[in-house]
């Protein structure tokens, strides 16, 4: 019994797993249990085992108190994943709050990239990106899972036109610019160019010499020429320098990325501005021209501009001739050359100057026709009072130049244009582009010079005048105007007379006014001059007999002279139309 007494039942008694031990033993069994775990921080990247693998999730053992469980779809980029693989994971939470360990392979994979990324551009590492799509002004790379920007400029060193030919291609990068603000992240493929090409560079522009053949590829191209890349240097290659022909745009001969074999023409003393020639280096069209070619032959080719002075013809590539707007037609009067010619017109001509040094060639197309003038029946066609029918070229102070046919013109007096009808000036009576009538007065083939007259178409009235207005004989006149020598009157049949101011006098003493209509006589009457002398105080007056009778002397006072009173000289009157002159003057002989 006394046995029983001394046995404790609370060592061997154990409600519970661990409950066994004393205060003692359970810490020193916590210890060394504590000491086979690790000490974990939250929002940190470890390593971790994977320990097993179902359909949804990959348990991994980090060597906490418990595994921890992680999609599987965040290892889609690892197909053949095993039990025994380690891999990097980030710690989410330590227990959340199902007691579970959060893991996350993504957020590793994101945390370690950007690490990544940071290292690249502090060490200036190149990276290997694939790019995924284009974008607004260039492309998107992914490295290392994070998306960077790749700007179109720093695609390469020339100018990239399609960027969908990088889309789905590995390209190496450097780092240029990150913004962790928006974690963004700017790369480039240009520096990678640019290092390789400073060497190149340096030893083109060391042997750069003038007449060096180099290789290019055309980088640009505009209205005035093309620039080539020539490894790194680009030079100019002038439009004028690319053929010997005319171009108007280098695109109609060249195109981009065309690898072509250009010249070293010039270039400056830093040899920054490079001048480059591609015709160059072909022979000049001038020298294949053939040795029967000289004055006075035919050639054919094609028009390769117009200007205001005449037009190129192209016999071949870099061989043109200048056909002058003189040479275009027979005709004194310069046309515009378009209304010849037209850019694309193919036509023949004939050489007129030929100079195979200076590489210079004058052409005429006239000269295909024979000269109007050199015609044998010119002086037939065109002798004296024959009748023919113009068209008004030009106008002058002293008359108008009528062409009646192509290289025949001829001078119209303005003297010739009326026989009644006093015209100071040409545009009175026509203007530009009218047509006239005329009849040939003088021909002279040997100057070329050809007076034509209009009016000598119709009779000269004042053959008819003389018999109507005679000396002594009265007619009803209307004052048209009046000056200090005296007044100037409408005749009948719409003729102009003079009558002096003394010879205005009225019967009451007044003076005639204008406006008014009164009977005046014929005091001085000249067929040669056209003039007609009248006064209406001889009307009233018996002395008036004695002046109606011819004179053999006039006063100065009675008829100016033609340079002190003009107006009463020039004594025709305006009429309506000849025509109608003629039905009443032929009524008056009736």
């Amino acid at each position: 019994m006394s046995n029983q007494k001394d046995f404790n039942w609370e060592d061997f008694d154990t409600k519970g797993f661990g409950e066994g031990y004393s205060k003692d033993k359970r810490a020193e069994m916590e210890a060394l249990y504590a000491g086979t775990l690790n000490e974990i921080t939250e929002k940190e990247v470890i390593k971790g085992t994977v320990v097993g693998i179902n359909d949804k999730d990959v348990i991994i053992n980090i060597g906490f108190k418990s595994d921890g469980l992680v999609p599987r779809t965040e290892f889609r980029d690892l197909p053949d994943l095993k039990i025994g693989d380690e891999v990097e994971l980030f710690i989410e939470e330590q227990e959340n709050s199902l007691g579970q360990l959060v893991l996350s392979r993504k957020k590793a994979r994101m945390v370690r990239a950007w690490s990544d990324i940071e290292a690249a551009l502090e060490h200036d590492n190149v990276i290997e990106g694939l790019v995924k799509r284009r974008t607004k002004g260039g492309l998107i790379v992914d490295i290392y899972g994070v998306e960077a920007f790749l700007p179109g400029s720093q695609i390469d060193v020339k100018p990239i036109r399609d960027f969908d030919i990088y889309v789905g291609k590995k390209m190496e990068v450097k780092v240029v610019k990150i913004n962790h603000t928006n974690d963004n992240v700017v790369v480039s493929h240009k520096v990678l160019i640019e290092k390789d090409l400073e060497k190149q560079k340096a030893e083109i522009l060391n042997n750069l010499e003038k007449g060096q053949v180099l290789e290019g590829v055309i980088k640009n191209m505009t209205n005035f020429g093309v620039f080539i890349d020539l490894g790194g240097v680009d030079g100019l290659l002038h439009i004028t320098d690319i053929s010997w022909g005319r171009i108007n745009h280098p695109e109609e001969v060249l195109n981009l990325d065309d690898k072509v074999q250009i010249v070293v023409l010039d270039f400056d003393d830093d040899k920054k501005r490079i001048s480059l020639g591609m015709k160059q280096l072909t022979a000049h069209p001038w020298d294949a021209l053939s040795a029967e070619l000289e004055i006075g032959s035919k050639v054919q080719g094609k028009i390769v501009n117009v200007a205001d002075y005449g037009a190129f013809l192209e016999l071949a590539p870099g061989v043109e001739g200048l056909i002058h707007v003189s040479e275009m037609s027979w005709s004194q009067h310069l046309r515009n050359p378009a209304d010849f010619v037209k850019v694309g017109d193919e036509i023949q001509a004939v050489v007129l100057t030929l100079d195979k040094d200076d590489r210079k060639m004058s052409l005429g197309i006239k000269q295909l026709t024979e000269d109007p003038w050199t015609k044998g029946d010119m002086a037939a066609k065109y002798a004296v009072g024959t009748k023919h029918k113009g068209v008004v070229r030009n106008l002058t102070n002293f008359g108008l130049f009528l062409e009646l046919e192509e290289g025949i013109d001829g001078l119209v007096h303005v003297s010739d244009l009326s026989w009644t009808k006093k015209i100071k000036h040409p545009s009175e009576f026509v203007k530009v582009g009218d047509e006239l009538d005329v009849a040939v007065l003088e021909l002279d083939v040997d100057n070329r010079r050809l007076a034509l007259g209009h009016k000598q178409l119709e009779e000269n009235p004042w053959d008819t005048f003389e018999s109507v207005f005679p000396v002594g004989s009265d007619h009803k006149c209307t004052v048209v105007s009046k000056n200090d020598k005296g007044a100037v009157l409408e005749l009948p049949y719409g003729l102009e007379g003079f009558a002096t101011s003394k010879n205005l006098e009225k019967a009451d003493g007044s003076s005639v006014e204008v406006g008014e209509a009164l009977d005046f006589k014929v005091t001085e009457f000249s067929k040669d001059d056209k003039r007609i002398v009248l006064s209406h105080t001889a009307t009233f007056r018996e002395e008036a007999k004695t002046a109606a009778a011819p004179k053999k002397a006039k006063k100065k006072e009675d008829a100016p002279s033609s340079s002190t009173a003009p107006a009463e000289k020039s004594t025709l009157g305006d009429l309506d139309a000849l025509a109608e002159l003629k039905e009443k003057m032929e009524g008056g002989k009736k």
